[in-house]
């Protein structure tokens, strides 16, 4: 009973630091600036990207995700869904885990619909739980890659990159993206 004590405890520690930055939420402008500054790593690192997300219905981009886990682990970050290159909402990703995990990290994640019915299907719903609401099909792709849209046929594809830190476990599986007021 001591050692899940312990667990429990620590694992309220490390909710209570991620989430208690969502007290003190970034505003729709620094997001913005956020989101141009990781659209522009993902371009450069990425051939092809700049025309892969302007084939694309529109896209979510997360600019920093922090996980931490031991043995059960959390993640949150904001980002701003853009249609048409404008932005048009802004969302928080969260996410719980219990496993093998030992570490923090932090990571950029673009979510981009290819169809606009996947687009809609996000936009109308209150809450989308990746894995149940929606499939995303995670697409690595080191430095220097190159996106073949051709290949590509899936209507949500993820890519996460910029990782920061040590974490076994790169996953977006059961993540929970819902819509915030920034009005």
């Amino acid at each position: 009973m001591k050692k899940y004590r312990k667990i429990f405890r620590s694992f309220g520690m490390i909710v209570a630091m991620l989430f208690a930055g969502s007290v003190l939420a970034a505003s729709a402008a620094k997001l913005d600036r956020e989101s141009d500054k990781a659209l522009q790593v993902f371009q450069d690192d990425v051939n092809g990207a700049h025309v892969f997300l302007n084939q694309a219905a529109g896209y979510l981009i997360f600019p920093r995700v922090i996980k931490v886990g031991i043995g059960l682990g959390a993640e949150t970050g904001e980002g701003v869904l853009r249609v048409g290159g404008q932005s048009v909402d802004y969302y928080r990703t969260t996410a719980g885990s219990i496993g093998l995990q030992l570490g923090a990290q932090a990571k950029s994640i673009v979510i981009a619909f290819m169809t606009k019915e996947s687009l809609q299907k996000f936009r109308d719903s209150s809450g989308w739980k990746i894995g149940v609401d929606g499939s995303v099909a995670l697409i690595d792709l080191g430095a220097g890659k190159t996106i073949d849209s051709t290949n590509i046929k899936d209507p949500v594809v993820g890519f996460i990159f910029g990782s920061k830190g040590l974490m076994y476990n790169l996953t977006l599986e059961g993540s929970k993206i819902s819509k915030l007021d920034k009005s």
